[in-house]
């Protein structure tokens, strides 16, 4: 009886099609990424500052500071690998790079997994440690730069070479930049010699008026070629390096009688 009424019933639901692709026929394929840049790594070496770095890739030294999470005073330690910021592109995630730990998943009740220790899988290799003192470290000299980092600066830098203190307020007034007994120091910048006088120690110390109230100071010079009056320009010869083993000038950048950091006006 069911197979009669099924027989005679009409056809009220007709089959729907729907066209397919032909067999082999691949979608199209999607444009691949490109690649983002990647920045450089620096490894740092003896010597070196977040300044001389920052110099010598010609970025700043605030992007360099957030970029590695540097501390206020930009320390950095020999050995340390440094990232070099881009150029227009932010800091990235430092916590959000930091790796994750994978865990076994257990089930209830049977407790953590215990890892095996690394000298159960192989053995330590034979390593033979010299004695502390044995080997002295070498010394790391450092080739100026190749081009004036200061060209497009405020200021430039009284010489070439290592910024062996940085400014610090009430205990380093200025900066102080090493270079071999007898290296000329040039004027920072436009101006009129203010004073030629020396410290205590009989230290000659030359002082520059520049516009805006500005005065740079260079301390620790000898043989000065310049007298209290004159009119000099940015580069110019004023003095030279005194001989000894302990060769910097010290360089001051003062807004009236207060002291303020030079980098900024080198940078």
């Amino acid at each position: 009886l069911a197979g009669s009424a099924i027989d005679a019933a009409p056809d009220t639901t007709p089959v729907q099609t729907t066209e397919l692709a032909p067999a082999g026929q691949a979608p199209a394929a999607q444009a691949a990424p490109t690649a983002a840049p990647e920045p450089v790594r620096h490894q740092v070496t003896r010597g070196e500052t977040a300044y001389t770095v920052a110099r010598l890739y010609q970025v700043s030294v605030k992007d360099l500071a957030e970029w590695n999470g540097l501390g206020p005073d930009f320390a950095i330690r020999e050995g340390q690998y440094l990232l070099i910021p881009l150029t227009g592109t932010p800091a990235p995630n430092r916590v959000a790079e930091l790796p994750r730990r994978s865990a076994a998943v257990t089930e209830p009740g049977e407790g953590s997994p215990t890892p095996t220790p690394p000298s159960a899988a192989t053995p330590l290799p034979a390593e033979q440690v010299a004695p502390r003192g044995a080997a002295e470290a070498p010394q790391v000299k450092l080739d100026p730069p190749t081009q004036d980092p200061s060209a497009g600066a405020a200021m430039a830098f009284p010489v070439t070479g290592k910024i062996i203190r940085t400014y610090s307020k009430g205990r380093n007034e200025g900066i102080d930049i090493s270079a071999p007994a007898g290296t000329p120091v040039t004027a920072a910048a436009d101006g009129s010699v203010a004073a030629i006088t020396s410290s205590a120690d009989k230290v000659p110390i030359v002082v520059v008026r520049h516009a805006d109230g500005l005065l740079t100071v260079y301390a620790n010079v000898d043989n000065i070629r310049v007298k209290k009056g004159d009119s000099i320009s940015r580069g110019q010869t004023i003095a030279e390096l005194r001989q000894g083993d302990n060769a910097y000038v010290h360089f001051e950048v003062r807004n009236g009688f207060d002291s303020v950091d030079p980098m900024p006006y080198l940078e």
